[in-house]
This record gives C-alpha cells, sequence and structure tokens, in this order.
C-alpha cells in the first residue's frame, strides 16, 4: 500500500484525502499542542510558507498517546494552531501513532530508519516522515531535530518535484 492510499480524516471531518498529494513532497509529522516542542509548529509553518509553491507540504497529525499533550477537540487544536503559529498547513483527525491502535499511515512509515539507523515507534511528539513525490519514505527525523535544520531542508530540496 502507498501511503496516498491511506484513509485518514481531516481534523474538521472528512477526508483528509491523502491522495492530493501524489507528486508533491509531504512533511509528516505527529503534532501536539502542550508540549516542550511544540514551538516546532512555527518552524513548521516557515517551510509550509518557504516551499508550498514548489510542491510541498507540512502534513500535521495530531496525536495525544505522549502525556496527553493534545487533549484539545478538533476545534480547540485548530484555534491553538492557527491563533498561536499562524498554521495554514493541513492537519488530519487525532490518531495514535504507536500501540495496537497505530494508525495505517503510521504502520506505512515506522518501519523507516531515522539517521541514527533507528526503526519502529514513533519516540515522541514532533517525529518527522518526508514523503518523496513518488509516496516512497525518504527520510525520518527525530522529534529534536529542528524542523528548519539543514539536514530536513535539504532532504525536502532533494525530493521537491522537478
Amino acid at each position: 500500500m502507498s501511503v496516498y492510499e491511506v484513509e485518514i480524516g481531516g481534523l474538521q471531518g472528512g477526508s483528509a484525502d491523502l491522495g492530493q498529494y501524489r507528486g508533491t513532497a509531504v512533511l509528516v509529522v505527529n503534532v501536539a499542542s502542550k508540549c516542550g516542542l511544540t514551538p516546532q509548529y512555527a518552524g513548521l509553518e516557515r517551510l509550509q510558507e518557504r516551499y508550498a509553491g514548489r510542491g510541498f507540504t507540512v502534513l500535521g497529525v495530531p496525536c495525544n498517546q505522549f502525556m496527553g499533550q493534545e487533549p484539545g477537540t478538533p476545534e480547540e487544536i485548530a484555534t491553538f494552531c492557527s491563533a498561536t503559529y499562524g498554521v495554514t498547513f493541513p492537519l488530519t483527525e487525532k490518531v495514535d501513532v504507536n500501540g495496537d491502535g497505530r494508525h495505517p499511515l503510521y504502520k506505512e512509515l515506522v518501519d523507516v530508519p531515522d539517521a541514527e539507523g533507528r526503526t519502529g515507534d514513533i519516540q515522541w511528539n514532533f517525529e518527522k516522515f518526508l514523503i518523496a513525490p513518488d509516496g516512497s519514505v525518504a527520510a525520518r527525523f527525530g522529534p529534536q531535530v529542528e524542523p528548519e535544520a539543514s539536514e530536513v531542508v535539504s532532504a525536502i530540496e532533494a525530493n521537491l518535484p522537478s
């Protein structure tokens, strides 16, 4: 299965329709509003603004599995992201990224190694996966890696559609 075929809801209902991202580079990030890493939203939004016109998007995936740091309703999450960080990139429904209830999207992602060779369960909020335009997973970055770190920017630029 391709990530584009995975069904996932949008934050405000309906489908997030991952198929619409075929041919683009997508940075999938499990996000949370009450985490020490939450300020990464600002860097994610800057990436969105910088590369959106070149076939790229950030896709935020709210998750409440890490110390209950995303407890809000869809409306509360949307308001927080918009009002606090000016987020314009799409957000999906809140999902589980680990365990028996792991969302199928993350079943497609967790076997990809990060720079240290680590695969498997998501470590914490703000773990990042770069999906190439062909739907393959091009890179995985740990939660502590800032969205605008050189390795993330280089991977995005290398995977922008030509």
